[in-house]
């Protein structure tokens, strides 16, 4: 069980690669990412225990400097969301759909999990920085109610940072729609 993920977000890939290594050997954590996105931004998503993972960031934010574009300490994490990144979820069915879109991934991760710890739903997927601009976005499903709860939990979680871009609900998705997000 996943204790806590940390993230850096960096504007340069050559720092992103320094701040990577200073990461790893200033704290016990166990590294899940890391990788260069477009557009031209770079990313590390680590995991460990509460205090490894703050240590960590403490360490990337100091490394990383002017560079460092967006930073997240998430302890508790949400257990859907490491499947959803990875695209494994195994979803059965779509109900309600919600989407919440954001101009940083370490934002709209904070959202995913502050939406899903809100309401009784499911991620479809979180799709983070790679052939989207640099933006991400999480997609859940669920009843309506339940998908608005949490799709507004989400968006109150990141709307202060400015990196929210939009956000919708959808009640009744049509069939064909539906298919096309499985």
């Amino acid at each position: 069980m996943i204790k806590a993920i940390g993230l850096m977000e960096l504007n340069s890939i050559a720092k992103g690669y320094e701040v990577a290594d200073a990461m790893l050997k200033s704290a016990r954590v166990e590294i899940y990412m890391s990788t260069p996105i477009c557009p031209g931004k770079y990313v590390t998503l680590i995991y460990g225990d509460v205090a490894s993972v703050e240590n960590a960031i403490k360490t990337g934010i100091r490394i990383g400097e002017e560079a460092v574009i967006d930073d997240l300490v998430i302890p508790n994490i949400e257990e859907q969301i490491f499947p959803a990144i990875t695209g494994t979820t195994a979803i059965k069915q779509i109900d309600a759909v919600g989407v919440i879109e954001s101009l940083s991934i370490a934002s709209l991760i904070m959202a995913a999990d502050a939406a899903t710890k809100e309401a009784n739903v499911q991620i479809i997927e979180i799709r983070l920085g790679s052939g989207l601009g640099g933006k991400a976005y999480v997609s859940l499903t669920g009843d309506v109610a339940d998908v608005r709860a949490a799709v507004a939990n989400g968006v109150e979680a990141i709307r202060e940072t400015g990196n929210l871009v939009y956000f919708t609900v959808i009640p009744s998705p049509h069939g064909d729609f539906k298919d096309l997000l499985f």
